[in-house]
């Protein structure tokens, strides 16, 4: 039921008002006080209704905070002093889904084990009703974005004769908006106005999705792009040309400006060469982790990380908070390019042309039976493997991946190398073995 990023689908299939309700009784055996809130998605209010009923019917007190970028509402189940957050959302889903994701008090998202047990309780149906004169109380408090935007601004110097441009694509990134402007940036908008049914554009921001924004920010003459998805707890940027800055680039970027020597970086096992030679010429270490941004969490959440980030555009600086904080990597990027320069030049300083990825798909019937023969065959082979997530391989030209889709029956081929023709060597010698072995369909 729960994924990496909690629950989503389509509403009145996977996700229904009952599922909601049910979690909220779930939820409430292990939280005395709530925080619920929501994206802008026209189902929202109704899922969180039903959450806030179950809750309060098996004792625990809600508070709403209505609707608000997914990380406010995890930065504000420390505010309010509450045990457990819960974001109605389908972050940067179709505008037909949404979703649970629940938020412990460090900012933390569920793990995988606190999910579970959400999950067994829902099936024993094992949360206990409160009698009728114990049942939560409910009060709403709508200071919890202001809060956010104060809390990010007061991390940062004076923004003073920055020129952003900020496309909220009608989701809930307000916070970003506000928060420039507070530091005194000229800051111009696209699709500010919240509206759940993502009008302007699909709700994930890529290079696909924002052929506005990027013909904006050279129009303008402004320093840089930000682009959020519906909930906001994803950022991605557009340089002073106009021209997209893909995730391992901002992700390499974020972490040089984070590292110093001995200091850690946590990135998912996909992520570009890039980001580790540039950390490595900082003086500091990626950790490689699952994807998904709870794993990230996890591991920031130890001594030593200063950093993690995924390169869909989840980024954690864990003395801030363990959730994804797309506002406050917003302002980051920001102060980044008020200290070092223009966005398009530190693009280039970086020089991901350097590297070549190579991707293909293969199909199984079986996925879990195929990667236990893949980690065996590749096991055998080769070296230095790492099965954090499916399963990697270093090698002293690059690395390869071979790692089961979430929601299809292939396996999925990754490989990067620092020359093109190491990146289709290395693809090649590995689907050749596979194939070989007549894992694949």
């Amino acid at each position: 039921m729960f994924g990496t990023s909690g629950i989503r689908g389509p509403v009145g299939e996977t996700v229904t008002a009952d599922l909601a309700l049910h979690i909220g009784q779930a939820v409430a055996v292990e939280a005395d006080r709530a925080v619920v809130g929501r994206d802008a998605r026209v189902t929202g209010d109704v899922l969180a209704d039903a959450l806030s009923v179950g809750l309060r019917e098996c004792g625990t007190d809600v508070i709403r905070v209505g609707v608000a970028a997914t990380p406010t509402i995890a930065r504000s189940v420390e505010w309010f002093g509450a045990d457990v957050g819960v974001a109605i959302t389908a972050s940067h889903n179709p505008a037909a889904d949404n979703g649970i994701k629940l938020w412990n008090e460090s900012g933390q998202a569920f793990s995988p084990t606190q999910n579970e047990r959400i999950e067994r309780r829902l099936d024993n149906d094992d949360s206990a009703r409160a009698t009728w004169d114990s049942f939560g109380s409910e009060s709403t408090d709508r200071s919890a974005v202001e809060r956010h935007v104060s809390a990010i601004t007061d991390e940062f110097d004076s923004m003073t004769g920055l020129n952003a441009v900020v496309d909220l694509g009608n989701g809930t990134g307000r916070v970003t908006v506000d928060a420039l402007y507070e530091l005194g940036a000229t800051v111009n908008t696209l699709d500010a106005q919240p509206d759940g049914t993502f009008p302007a554009r699909k709700s994930e921001p890529n290079a696909e999705t924002l052929t506005t924004l990027q013909r904006t920010v050279p129009a303008l003459d402004a320093d840089f792009g930000i682009a959020h998805d519906g909930d906001s707890d994803r950022m991605v940027a557009v340089s002073d040309t106009g021209e997209y800055v893909p995730g391992d680039v901002l992700l390499a970027l974020f972490a040089r400006d984070a590292v110093s020597p001995g200091d850690s970086v946590a990135v998912p096992v996909d992520t570009s060469l890039l980001v580790a030679d540039v950390v490595a010429s900082a003086g500091g270490t990626v950790v490689y982790t699952p994807v998904g941004d709870v794993y990230i969490a996890e591991a920031v959440s130890q001594s030593g990380f200063v950093f993690g980030g995924e390169p869909s555009g989840a980024w954690i600086w864990p003395d801030q908070t363990l959730a994804p904080d797309a506002n406050y990597a917003a302002l980051r990027l920001a102060d980044l390019i008020r200290r070092e320069g223009p966005l398009s030049e530190q693009v280039a300083d970086i020089a991901a042309s350097r590297y070549t990825t190579r991707r293909l798909s293969l199909p199984v019937d079986d996925k879990a039976s195929a990667m236990r023969a893949i980690d065996g065959l590749l096991s055998a082979k080769y070296d230095d493997i790492d099965t954090t997530d499916g399963v990697r391989v270093d090698t002293d030209d690059g690395w390869l991946l071979v790692r089961a889709s979430g929601t299809e029956p292939l396996v999925r081929v990754t490989a990067e190398a620092r020359q093109e023709s190491k990146a289709d060597a290395l693809l090649e010698e590995v689907t050749s073995l596979i194939e070989k072995e007549e894992i694949t369909t």
